[in-house]
């Protein structure tokens, strides 16, 4: 007996089709993301995930760019993204737009991410590798989580911290498959 097989995307979709791609009510928040090959995986990542949007803020790395571009395999046409001087511009726009800010950040507000119940819309604020979130996104945020840690150091690289969450927030939303 066959196996099905599950449907891959056509690699070849013209940007209209990929604007009519349904799209998961999840934005990403880069805050002063200092590695141009963490902003390329958290692209390769939001593509996985099908989000609506990558915010992109302060000294991040946006496209075009060549360290960016090496890592993201093409997924900056396929991830809508635009770019902010500020994470605060980015937090205050997102939020008038009625999207919950949920920061990912260790802090003494933040739960662990399997027992907080992400809802639609949210945005998910990532902070610098070395600094965190900043101050005043924190400041601004609805909602902390943060990943647990079992080991001796406390933090996750920013790209693969992205992976976790967004998979536990598609995960509640649309439940196993």
């Amino acid at each position: 007996m066959p196996v099905d097989k599950y449907t891959v995307l056509d690699k070849n979709m013209t940007k209209e089709e990929l604007s009519n791609l349904e799209r998961a009510p999840l934005y990403f928040v880069l805050d002063n993301i200092r590695s141009a090959f963490n902003v390329g995986s958290a692209f390769r990542t939001a593509d996985a995930g099908s989000i609506a949007q990558i915010c992109i803020c302060g000294i991040s790395a946006y496209p075009p760019n060549r360290k960016l571009a090496k890592t993201a395999l093409g997924a900056t046409d396929s991830v809508p993204w635009k770019y902010y001087d500020t994470t605060t511009e980015a937090i205050k726009d997102l939020k008038s737009q009625g999207i919950n800010i949920c920061i990912v950040e260790l802090t003494s507000r933040s739960e662990n991410f399997w027992e907080h119940s992400f809802s639609k819309p949210t945005a998910l604020v990532f902070g610098h590798e070395v600094t965190g979130v900043s101050e005043e996104a924190l400041e601004l945020a609805d909602h902390f989580v943060h990943i647990p840690m079992h080991g001796k150091k406390s933090t996750l690289n920013v790209a693969t911290s992205v992976g976790v969450v967004m998979f536990e927030v598609l995960r509640q939303w649309n439940g196993p498959k």
